[in-house]
């Protein structure tokens, strides 16, 4: 495994997101967060795996329980971090919060404590103010931003005092807005990012076709309609492409392209051991300059239905789903 280090925090480059732990939404169910979730967590930590990444929203607090009960006497070995969602962000609100994630998670000391998202509505001085008392205080190491453009992550800074470590934000093959600015600033200033969704929850691993999508909460995603699906297939098979050469999958050659862009770290979810060691197995995967440029290439050319005419797709999408249901009862009633 091999990491990477900002203003004295130093975690995998490969690290397990726990948004799953617990979360109703992906559908895995009591036996996961029972039995699935623990092993994970101790497979990681062997594999090298130092970097855990939840969220007091991520289940309403169960998957930060869940991750703690797994980490047990193991919790020195990793450094993990946890966000705090922006509902009246301001002192002694975040205090308590904080308090109450630390308690979930078993631990004096939260490595880094993140702001999930940015708040239109509460200035950012008084988030920042607690945020700071928090760490003078010894109950956070370090404070990290979610879901902020360069501008606010530097407002975030300047407010802190110091450096706000790391920014989690969604990049992928897919989604690469953050190149323009927000990436460059954190390489010049040896800030850490945090890829969430490195994957687009799963459309990178190239098990998914027009004729072939998932039935759960991202079938109502943009990404996964048909004409997305057919969009998406010269990259897809530039993927596969590279993977076959190095005896990879697509989806480490996919998380493998993002851990060639410093500063960036990559937190992919895993249903399974299998998936977390292969999750793994990509901070190990060298890509030649040729396939970076290749998969960078196909990755520019790649013209998504956005805004509008997505919605669009899915509001026929919904109706053809509800016409096909309607039919169906109706030859029920027949029969």
């Amino acid at each position: 495994m091999r990491y990477r280090e900002a203003g004295g925090a130093r975690v995998s480059v490969v690290g397990l997101g726990c948004w799953q732990f617990g979360s109703r939404e992906w559908g895995y169910g009591e036996a996961y967060a029972r039995e699935v979730a623990p092993e994970l967590v101790q497979r990681c930590l062997d594999l090298g795996i130092t970097l855990f990444d939840t969220a007091e929203i991520y289940g309403f607090g169960r998957s930060e329980r869940i991750l703690g009960a797994a980490l047990g006497e193991r919790r020195p070995e990793a450094f993990v971090a946890t966000k705090l969602f922006p509902v009246l962000p301001i002192d002694p609100v975040v205090g308590r919060r904080a308090r109450a994630s630390a308690e979930r998670l078993g631990t004096e000391v939260l490595d880094l404590y993140q702001l999930h998202w940015p708040n239109p509505v509460v200035p950012l001085s008084a988030t920042m103010g607690a945020l700071a008392r928090l760490r003078r205080q010894g109950l956070v190491a370090h404070v990290g931003v979610s879901n902020f453009n360069l501008a606010q992550w530097q407002q975030a800074e300047d407010l802190l005092g110091v450096p706000v470590v790391s920014n989690q934000v969604r990049y992928n093959l897919i989604d690469r807005r953050i190149e323009r600015d927000l990436l460059p600033w954190a390489r010049e200033r040896g800030r850490l990012v945090i890829a969430y969704s490195p994957l687009q929850q799963g459309l990178l691993s190239a098990r998914y076709g027009p004729d072939d999508r998932p039935r759960d909460l991202r079938a109502n995603s943009p990404a996964f309609l048909p004409e997305n699906l057919r969009r998406l297939g010269p990259l897809l098979e530039v993927l596969r492409r590279v993977a076959a050469a190095h005896q990879a999958t697509p989806a480490q050659v996919a998380l493998a392209w993002l851990l060639r862009r410093d500063p960036v770290v990559v937190i992919p979810g895993a249903s399974s051991r299998s998936q977390a060691e292969s999750n793994a197995d990509a901070a190990e995967l060298e890509l030649s300059a040729a396939e970076d440029e290749e998969l960078t290439a196909a990755s520019d050319a790649f013209q998504p239905l956005r805004g509008p005419d997505a919605y669009r797709a899915l509001a026929r999408q919904g109706v053809e789903r509800l016409g096909a249901r309607l039919r169906g009862i109706a030859e029920g009633l027949r029969a």
